[in-house]
């Protein structure tokens, strides 16, 4: 298992049309692969304007759709793994946001479908609901590779502390997170969200967006970055389209967490949840 090894988030402009939205991330993971990125990171609904009415018009099976059959072949042409940001997937009668990540022979090793859905109502800026045409995933999703286990988590979930300890106490050290938050949420919390999931559970995370277009019914704030188990910002986009790079260590987070051991500092005897 491979202690060293180097991510790139490819903060690539969602355009109207999948073609073109593919034909651009397939010409970043080039890019990213040229580089001597081995992980390769795309962001949420990389395929599809981020639209209610939009997901279902650009959804597709996970496993002959189009984006998903261009993404497979990048990963196996540049030899790279692949965390596919995430599309509209149908399946069983339903649309998930999902996020599929391929190996470095273009196979499928995992998906995360988005658990927590992005239904919220702040007065006078933003009303987004999700539900109105997704469903909510049911898995937590923590992937086997080369480089340990990846935990993959999409956007809102950032939001729930739970998921992100569990996918570290299935032994997560890397979390990488898709996503689109907005102009209204991304300014006060995308920053202080990742950087606390990341110190929480002294992992590193790394959290792509897509870039910021003006035009778009929903406007992203971009801003994409990698964190490291202590909280540093090691790498970090502005809005605008652009690749980022990180190299990550993994014995940085054996080494934190001997220092500072917080997981084993956990006192479950006397936790307990209740509902409020």
């Amino acid at each position: 298992m491979k202690d060293k090894f180097k991510i790139a988030i490819c903060q690539m402009t969602v355009a109207e049309h999948k073609r073109k939205n593919i034909e651009s991330a397939v010409a970043m993971i080039k890019t990213a692969a040229q580089n001597f990125a081995q992980i390769i990171i795309l962001p949420e609904m990389f395929n599809c304007p981020y639209e209610n009415s939009k997901f279902s018009f650009f959804a597709e099976e996970s496993a002959n759709g189009e984006t998903v059959l261009a993404i497979s072949e990048a990963a196996k042409l540049y030899g790279v793994y692949i965390v596919a940001g995430s599309i509209p997937e149908r399946a069983h009668d339903k649309i998930y946001n999902s996020s599929i990540v391929f190996d470095r022979d273009g196979k499928i090793l995992g998906r995360h479908r988005k658990i927590h859905l992005f239904d919220i109502h702040v007065e006078g800026k933003l009303t987004f609901r999700e539900s109105d045409t997704l469903a909510s995933g049911e898995n937590i999703t923590v992937i086997d590779t080369e480089f340990g286990k990846m935990g993959v988590a999409i956007c809102y979930d950032i939001r729930f502390p739970e998921l992100f300890r569990i996918m570290a106490l299935k032994g997560a050290e890397f979390i990488v997170v898709p996503a689109n938050f907005n102009m209204v949420t991304g300014p006060a919390h995308w920053e202080p969200l990742i950087r606390i999931r990341a110190i929480d559970n002294q992992v590193y995370i790394a959290a792509a967006s897509a870039a910021r277009n003006d035009q778009a019914s929903y406007i992203a704030y971009g801003h994409s970055m990698i964190v490291d188990p202590w909280g540093n910002i090691i790498s970090r986009a502005d809005e605008k389209e652009c690749i980022i790079y990180a190299d990550v260590n993994r014995t940085e987070v054996s080494r934190i967490r001997k220092e500072l051991p917080l997981l084993a500092h956990r006192r479950t005897d006397i936790y307990e949840v209740r509902e409020i």
